[in-house]
């Protein structure tokens, strides 16, 4: 049965912060709020807990896993920018965007979209979620809490409990987050490319 913490969404408590983050380095997953909606995480070398979270969402294997970070300073270690796309990623973070880029031989293969080799990368604009990564000293391995079926995030911290009580190890009640997913542009290529409309507004990137 998973643990219930209720963090507040501004002044998120430290004790309860590092009672998550012992979880996440124990090889547990979490559902945790950001600035668009709830999401599932664990460490980025934990196997057997990015497997729980594929059976959860009944993920594929060419699923584009998120690499979570708590700033650009760990882009470098993750995946391969150019410095226009760079300036790009800087005028964006933090905030409700995930961003399609070519990944380094540090991230582990169970993450990667197996053909293209490329990952997610996400800098959230919530307490919550950066004092987590603080805490963890590297990045989270995400995805959003829409289940099987859904069109949706899940946006009900105790019904997300009730639902995933034995699938996950923590469920983290940080308050109403949104219903809406991130905004998903590929930087891959020279121009931006547009893979989902989300919470942030993509118009200025259509020519």
């Amino acid at each position: 049965m998973s643990q219930f913490f209720q963090i507040h969404p501004d002044n998120p408590q430290v004790r309860l912060i590092r009672q998550a983050v012992d979880i996440v380095r124990s090889g547990g997953v979490i559902v945790y709020p950001t600035d668009s909606a709830y999401a599932l995480g664990c460490r980025i070398g934990e196997k057997k807990a990015i497997e729980r979270i594929r059976r959860i969402r009944q993920l594929s294997d060419r699923h584009n896993f998120t690499l979570v970070c708590r700033d650009l300073s760990e882009l470098a270690n993750y995946a391969k920018v150019e410095n226009s796309a760079y300036r790009f990623l800087k005028s964006k973070t933090p905030g409700a965007w995930t961003f399609i880029l070519k990944a380094t031989s540090q991230v582990p293969r169970l993450v990667l979209h197996p053909k293209r080799r490329t990952i997610g990368i996400r800098v959230p604009d919530s307490a919550i979620a950066q004092a987590l990564l603080a805490e963890l000293g590297e990045p989270l391995v995400s995805t959003t809490l829409i289940l099987p079926g859904d069109d949706y995030p899940m946006i009900d911290p105790y019904e997300i409990r009730q639902v995933l009580e034995h699938q996950v190890d923590l469920v983290i009640d940080g308050g109403f987050c949104g219903m809406e997913a991130t905004s998903v542009v590929s930087l891959v290529e020279e121009t931006p490319e547009i893979l989902r409309n989300g919470k942030e507004d993509t118009t200025e990137l259509v020519d």
